[in-house]
């Protein structure tokens, strides 16, 4: 067994590049006359021959010139871990909900910082320092404009989505929150979206609600609703389910709660890489996000907040660069972004995080989207042909549409074997366990799942081989039955 991976080395000067190369996309496109023929081409592709040119036609492209390609086929080859065999097999990478795969133009960016220009931000005058503070800065605008916030200094970079709602409940919520006030959640949450609010509610007496699900294994919006009083201070939800794969309807969620004086906040990492979120038009008061799901670096997520509430809140953590002026009896603190950004921040996982949204930007969230859509009833329905299985969350209709991954089981099996043999096996990496969502498996009596999980760089044979593999999973462990 070998696993190989080709990685090219990275100029100092570098254009962006574009989502895909007009000379990778006419070498697949001649490549496409059938499905075999094309996955074998990708085999065959390497990072270096991804990599060929730096301009981007995706946004413009007509699929028919392209030979009808998809937006899965059109873009794999910017990703240069996909090319490589593992355990024997090519490999097959359906764990995007756990973490995406990260373009060439994001590698080259980070590597970019470290090479050429790495110093610290906001301290230094000299030009190392001015051109790290200036593309730091440069990501936060870039984040802002992607999720439409009114002001950069709306962005607070943080290590990731867990300590966005970490920062907001121990400023935000030890500063607001009394005894018997209410904070709504959902069951489906994310144990980051609720560990920190059972802490705080112990330190300030507030009292923690949850939603259960509806017939269709969705989180019941109109129980949440009727939950909702003038005790209500802060709801707290998922866009996205990343076990169930529903999306709630956080425009609505979000009227309710203000029509009771509450905050929201939202956890919005399973729907900011795979959609257009808006935060003036939802009109959310917090949101959280992280970049190793939406193509960009580890070790840095971000928080929104409006501006007003980022402007009422205390500091989260002390130190350096979230300080004002220090004296020996008391410190003043520095207005936000930075009051919330204590001691050196992650700065080339920013300018990661910035190369990833130009690049999700060019091909276009609306594409993404759709594509996806497109993938997530092929996996479902694609699923739902193997013997015995069982997929949590709801079935997609006219009305009701899912997210690109499907938790599920196998009657008889426990999933971590089965992730186990598609790995071993087959190069078909899945996700098994809780996926930190333990009360919501509780709730459906199991205490795991195995998750398979799509982003735009996948495809239909992706979807196909992963049927394929788990059905010989299957058979294989019936036979020592």
């Amino acid at each position: 067994m070998r696993m190989t991976m080709a990685m090219e080395g990275a100029a100092l000067k570098l254009a962006p590049p574009g989502p895909f190369r007009p000379n990778s996309a006419l070498a697949l496109a001649s490549a496409a006359a059938s499905s075999s023929s094309s996955r074998a081409s990708f085999r065959r592709l390497s990072s270096s021959a991804a990599a060929s040119s730096s301009s981007s036609v995706l946004a413009d492209s007509d699929p028919s010139a392209s030979g009808s390609l998809s937006l899965g086929h059109l873009t794999r080859p910017d990703f240069p871990i996909l090319h490589q065999e593992v355990n024997g097999s090519k490999l097959v990478y359906l764990d995007n909900a756990a973490t995406s795969q990260k373009p060439s133009s994001v590698l080259k960016a980070v590597l970019e910082y470290y090479e050429a220009y790495n110093s610290n931000v906001h301290r230094g005058i000299h030009f190392l320092s001015v051109r790290a503070t200036d593309e730091y800065e440069l990501a936060r605008k870039k984040v802002a404009q992607f999720i439409n916030a009114g002001e950069s200094r709306d962005i607070i970079f943080t290590r990731n989505a867990t300590e966005a709602i970490n920062l907001v409940a121990h400023s935000w919520g030890l500063s607001n929150l009394k005894p018997e006030d209410e904070i709504v959640l959902t069951i489906a949450e994310h144990h980051s979206a609720i560990v920190p609010w059972q802490i705080v509610s112990k330190k300030t007496g507030a009292i923690l609600k949850f939603v259960d699900l509806d017939g269709g294994e969705v989180p019941d919006v109109s129980k949440l609703r009727g939950m909702l009083s003038k005790k209500t201070k802060l709801v707290v939800v998922h866009h996205v389910s990343n076990m169930l794969a529903s999306i709630l309807p956080i425009e609505d969620i979000v009227q309710w709660a203000h029509d009771v004086q509450a905050k929201v906040l939202v956890d919005a990492c399973q729907s900011v890489p795979h959609m257009a979120v808006d935060v003036k038009a939802l009109d959310v008061d917090f949101l959280v996000a992280s970049s190793h799901k939406m193509c960009g670096p580890t070790g840095i997520g971000f928080l929104y907040g409006k501006s007003e509430l980022l402007t009422s809140m205390p500091p989260f953590l002390g130190g350096g660069e979230m300080i004002a002026d220090v004296f020996l009896d008391h410190s003043t603190y520095a207005e936000p972004p930075s009051r919330f950004e204590a001691g050196t921040p992650a700065i080339g996982e920013a300018i990661g995080l910035g190369a990833a949204i130009d690049y999700l930007s060019e091909i276009g969230m609306q594409k993404i989207h759709d594509y996806e859509m497109e993938l997530a009833n092929y996996l479902y329905e694609s699923l739902q042909s193997v013997p015995s299985v069982r997929i949590y969350g709801p079935k997609p209709s006219r009305n009701i549409n899912r997210a690109a991954l499907c938790s599920f089981n196998v009657e008889g099996l426990h999933p971590t074997d089965i992730a186990t043999i598609l790995d071993q096996q087959h190069g078909v990496a899945i996700r098994s366990g809780h996926h930190c969502a333990q009360p919501l498996h509780r709730y459906l009596g199991i205490s795991a799942s195995a998750r398979a999980s799509l982003y735009f760089y996948n495809t239909k044979e992706d979807v196909d081989n992963f049927i394929e593999a788990l059905n010989s999973t299957v058979n294989f462990f019936n036979t020592y039955k």
